[in-house]
């Protein structure tokens, strides 16, 4: 498997040590999706399979068979993203519609990430966000020219401008990744599912429900 070199780099500071074994059929994904997909994206998912980098979530394409996590995916969660969207004008400047808006992440503390399908190439697709936590009078969408993974890079390692999320919980600071299996396996042994140190109230996360 060829590593696409953005995911490279992402590796040199978030191991897949904790990744998933899901091996996506990407043909079916993006025919459900009706769109090619970003090669950093697809790249990503199948080196470290489907989970979470702290408490940001990257969709998976399709649903995913973990407990309490079946509605957790880019069809889904796009639809709401678009209605934001919609609501808010999305990003000043922008005239992209709603349709536009295809969700890969979300955490953090409420923030939503995207990509805007402005180009036939997804390659070519920037990263919009949506943050809750802006001063009021602010815009809470603004749009980063650079793909998904470089993305999460940048912000791990503080080379935006300033956070690109309403959340510094990333910002500067790199974080492990556990695959959505790992974070249950631990869960069911009564462990925290991100750090795996003993958790008494482990059975209280909703990703242990069935």
């Amino acid at each position: 498997m060829t590593i696409h070199p953005d995911v490279e780099a992402l590796l040199r500071i978030v191991p897949a040590e904790h990744g998933g074994e899901e091996r996506i059929d990407w043909t079916a994904a993006e025919a459900a999706l009706g769109t090619k997909l970003p090669s950093d994206y697809i790249s990503l998912l199948d080196t470290y399979g489907v989970g979470d980098i702290e408490e940001l979530v990257i969709l998976p394409p399709l649903p995913v068979d973990v407990p309490n996590l079946h509605d957790c995916h880019i069809g889904s969660m796009s639809t709401g993203l678009r209605q934001l969207w919609e609501e808010e004008g999305g990003v000043p400047g922008v005239s992209a519609g709603a349709e536009a808006v295809l969700a890969w992440g979300s955490g953090c503390n409420a923030n939503e990430m995207a990509w805007l399908m402005t180009d036939a190439d997804p390659d070519r697709w920037p990263v919009v966000a949506w943050r809750r936590q802006i001063a009021y009078g602010g815009s809470r969408w603004a749009i980063f020219d650079c793909g998904m993974v470089k993305f999460l890079t940048r912000m791990m390692l503080a080379e935006f401008d300033e956070c690109p999320l309403g959340d510094a919980s990333l910002w500067g600071r790199p974080a492990p990744f556990v695959s959505w299996r790992e974070q249950r396996r631990r869960l069911v042994a009564g462990l925290d599912p991100l750090t795996g140190e003993p958790d008494p109230y482990a059975e209280m996360y909703p990703i242990f429900e069935e």
